[in-house]
């Protein structure tokens, strides 16, 4: 027997109902997203993931991805890691927050970062996001998870939105900063990212 289903949201593009009465809905107020259908064995030469950098929690990834990204490079270490082509999948606030946990400033040219902190960078791209899978995302205004549930990263988050609050490394008395460019937020502690 079928149950009554509410109407789609106003920002459902797209919502599947299963036999059982189970519904997904894609909701996308911003309209980022799309939706293609592509056969699984050709996905990678699919136009839009064809040039996608590995993924960060994949065997493909690893400091010497980042050192061949970075050298020679003087544009902002944050940039080109927001930069799909170079990895897949890190986004505004898991960049942030991984470069507080390696201690590298956002605005640092990415060429100008030794071997042994872009290692450490690429370990705390690695922790960030495992840690913020097990705590279920972060959720900003009306995310959810299949679920139906909330992610609680945000509540752990080091720099994200945490301007003018004390910087959380031990012993540091540094305090956040917010730094706009190019319309997007990067916070930061000025004293112990250098």
């Amino acid at each position: 027997h079928h149950h009554a289903l509410p109407a789609p949201g106003r920002h459902d593009h797209l919502v599947i109902e299963t036999d059982r009465g189970h519904r997904i809905a894609y909701n996308d107020a911003r309209r980022f997203g799309l939706m293609d259908l592509w056969p699984t064995a050709e996905i990678t030469r699919h136009p839009l993931l064809a040039d996608l950098g590995p993924e960060p929690l994949s065997a493909d990834f690893g400091p010497a991805v980042l050192a061949e990204a970075f050298r020679g490079r003087r544009a902002p270490v944050k940039a080109l890691l927001m930069d799909q082509r170079i990895l897949a999948g890190l986004g505004n606030i898991y960049a942030a927050e991984a470069l507080h946990r390696a201690r590298i400033h956002p605005m640092r040219p990415a060429g100008r970062i030794g071997e042994a902190r872009i290692a450490a960078l690429a370990r705390a791209i690695v922790e960030t996001l495992e840690e913020a899978i097990a705590a279920g995302g972060s959720s900003l205004r009306d995310f959810r998870g299949a679920s139906g549930e909330l992610g609680y990263f945000q509540h752990r988050w080091r720099v994200y939105e945490r301007a003018g609050q004390a910087c959380p490394t031990p012993g540091c008395p540094g305090t956040i900063r917010r730094l706009a460019r190019g319309g997007r937020s990067t916070y930061y502690c000025p004293r112990c990212q250098r």
